[in-house]
Parts: structure tokens; sequence; C-alpha cells
């Protein structure tokens, strides 16, 4: 999409409430504490019937020591520098900062169409008020209240006046791959690594990601959407607003994913929250890839790698049929793998297997090792076909489905697997009467 509009400005002057109004969501995260929006986060919008990307940036804090601030100020240069539209907001009740000077330099300097918008113009008595941000030399000033949406649809009038001839966005059928895991394992790490820049926010304080992130991705011959996500916290760790806030934004995009890259830090092994991370990404038939990160800092010898293997799977049996990809971004070693694994999954998915070769397969198997009888009944089990779905889900056709117990459904479902590579990917079987 070419049509991308960034909303930059000092901390605290609305652009998250604008940003959830343009795009009709509650993407962004707002507080009343300032500072909240860290990361540059992107969403959709539409007016007129005129689709556009809008990218809401933390606050721009000019020569600051603050290690957020100092990143947050480069992440406002780097979306001045992808967008093609610049709305500048500032707050009709506080007036011209230092800051906002700082921040007009930039802008003349960039030469891109720039919408200057005074906010919390919320009765008419503030409107005058505006008027002494003329001295930007950027233009006309646009009132508005992003909090009950007056002056926005004027704006946006002229901000569409503006929009080069725009393609169909074909990012929305592309694979969606989710960076899942607890805080401070490397998930925003390795997708700076695989862009090759620094396209998120990286400091070694847990928690720094508090929004998700979409990313295109489209290198090495690979196209998707990466969706780096908040560290997901054990409930009990959730102290402030914003982090609850961060948990959900992580279950939502683990449910909008494909593929959920599990990423688990090597010196701390699988803990509960990761267990927990991974069944709601088995729950929710997403594919799973485990990444072990920051391997190069464990002591090994050659048994160490299946050792660790075989602890993670006894940890997340029954479902153990999982690619696990050993790694270390700091160290660049094998994330590119991570990519491969990934789209293989994502692959094995989206398989379809024709109902005569299912049938050839598993009616062999079946008759090899039948149901087991109970209560001097027979389980005959006639028929079996995939059922249509965006997960691997089949249909055994047979006279007594109450009959067949666990242990007999899992022995199918690991020969579905044996048989069709289901790696990395959630099964499910039910039994129908034929």
């Amino acid at each position: 999409m070419n049509n991308i509009i960034a909303i930059v400005g000092r901390p605290n002057v609305g652009k998250s409430t604008l940003f959830n109004r343009l795009t009709e969501s509650r993407k962004a995260i707002v507080d009343d504490m300032s500072g909240v929006t860290r990361d540059r986060h992107y969403g959709k919008a539409e007016w007129l019937n005129r689709e556009f990307i809008v990218i809401d940036t933390g606050g721009y804090v000019a020569n600051s020591e603050d290690v957020f601030e100092t990143a947050i100020r480069e992440q406002v240069v780097i979306a001045i520098e992808e967008a093609s539209i610049i709305i500048f907001m500032v707050d009709v009740t506080t007036g011209i900062t230092d800051l906002e000077d700082d921040i007009a330099n930039i802008l003349r300097r960039s030469k891109k169409p720039v919408f200057v918008v005074a906010n919390k113009v919320d009765n008419s008595m503030l409107v005058h008020e505006s008027a002494v941000f003329h001295s930007f030399g950027l233009g006309e000033i646009y009132n508005i209240s992003s909090m009950t949406g007056s002056g926005t649809g004027e704006l946006l009038d002229d901000i569409i006046a503006k929009f080069e001839v725009v393609t169909e966005d074909e990012t929305s059928h592309l694979p969606k791959f989710a960076i899942v895991g607890r805080p401070n394992v490397g998930k925003s790490s390795i997708i700076n690594a695989f862009l090759g820049h620094d396209r998120n926010i990286v400091t070694p304080v847990a928690g720094t990601t508090r929004d998700s992130i979409h990313i295109h991705y489209k290198q090495f011959g690979h196209e998707f959407m990466l969706i780096d996500t908040a560290g997901l916290r054990k409930k009990t760790k959730v102290k402030e607003n914003i982090e609850f806030y961060s948990v959900m934004r992580t279950i939502k995009a683990l449910e909008e994913a494909d593929v959920c890259i599990l990423m688990i830090d090597a010196t701390t092994g699988l803990e509960a929250q990761d267990i927990n991370i991974f069944h709601l990404a088995e729950k929710n038939r997403k594919g799973i890839v485990i990444l072990i990160n920051k391997w190069d800092l464990i002591e090994k010898d050659h048994k160490t790698m299946k050792k660790f293997e075989d602890a993670i799977k006894e940890k997340i049996a029954p479902f153990t049929d999982i690619p696990i990809v050993f790694t270390s971004v700091h160290e660049k070693q094998r994330i590119f793998k991570a990519i491969e694994v990934a789209q293989q999954v994502f692959e094995n998915r989206a398989k379809k297997i024709p109902t005569s070769k299912i049938n050839d397969v598993m009616l062999e198997v079946i008759e090899r090792y039948p149901p087991p009888a109970l209560k001097g009944k027979f389980v005959k089990i006639k028929y079996i076909t995939q059922l249509p779905g965006i997960a691997p889900t089949f249909a055994f056709f047979c006279n007594l489905p109450q009959y067949i117990k666990e242990p007999y459904k899992r022995y199918l479902e690991n020969q579905l697997r044996e048989n069709f590579d289901f790696k990395g990917v959630p099964v499910t079987i039910y039994f129908r009467q034929k």
C-alpha cells in the first residue's frame, strides 16, 4: 500500500487516540502515562473508499539520555522516512514547546506533505488558541478532538486529496508468523536480524515491546507478515494497566497468526508460561515452531541438544511433533533456518490430502492394527476424508464411533503424521457414524 500516514509529536498529545479513531480499533495502547507507545504501530484505515496505512509513533523527545526516549526519537525519524504524509500532532492546551520546534525543523527538511493537527480543541473557545502553531511555517492548522472525533472528517478529506494512486494490497493473503514468548527472550532482536536493521526498539529491559507490530517481510525468496508481540508475563506480574493490554494483544496476535514461533531462553529452559503459550497456540490450531535462543551461552557437548529436545518434548506431550530450532540471535546463528522451518509448517497446515490417498494408506494401517473391541463389539472404520478448514481435520466414518478411546485416536493421529508429514501442526480427528 503506497499511502502511509505517520502520526508524530511529543509524548501525551493524543497520537494513539487519533490512531485508534482512524483505524476504528483499539490497536494502540492509550494511557495517561506518557511514553506508552514505544514502537511504530501500523493499522489500516479507510475514508471515502480510499484505504491507507496509519503509523502511530512513540512520542518524540529531543536530546534525551533516557534509553526509551532515545530509541523513540529514532523510531519517529524512521516513520517519517517511511510515510508519504505526516500528521504533526500538537496539544492546544499547552501551546508550543521546545520539543515541537525540534520536530518542526525535522519536518521542514523532510519535504513531505505535513498536516499540523491541534488536538484537544474540545470547545469553540479553544479554536483561536491554535493560531500560535502557524509559527511553525508548515501551512494550515487543523483543529480536532481525537477523543470525540470532531474535525477529523475535514482533516481526512484534505489528506486523501494528496494520495497517490494505489494498487491493491496483497499482504492480507500472505502467511502470518507471530513471534511469541516471555519478555526479554529476544523476539524484537530476531526480527531486526531478519530485516537487517533496527525495525523495533531493542533494549535489555524486559517488556520493551508493549504493542504487537506487523511487519511485511520480503527477502531471499520469502514473503510473509511477521508479528512481533509483547512478552507474555505471568498474571501475578501484570501490575500496570499497559501490561494487561499487552497480554491481551499477544493473545490476539497469536489468534491472528498462521504459525507461532515460540521463542525460549536457552539459559532458563521451558517454563510454565512457555507451556501456557504453547497450549494456547495448540488450542487455536496454529502451526508451532519452537526457537531456542541464546544457545551460544550454553556449555554443551554432543548430547546437549538431544537432552534439551527430550526435556521440551516431555513437557509439551502428547503433541511432540514440533520442529525445534537452536539459534543465537546475538551471534546470527541459524536465524534464517527459523523462517524456512516456519514456512514449511505453514505449508503443512494448509496441506490437503486426496481422499483416495488417505483411504489407501490409513485403511491398511487400521487393518494392521484395528480398534480394540469393547463389550464384545467390534469397531469397523470404513472410510476417511479430510474436512475443509484452515488446519488439518479428518473424519473417520465407522459403525460405533462412541467406542473409540483416546489411545487409539492418538495412534491414528501419529500414523497420519508419519505418512503425510504434519510436523508442527495440530491434527484434529473426528469419528462419525457411518
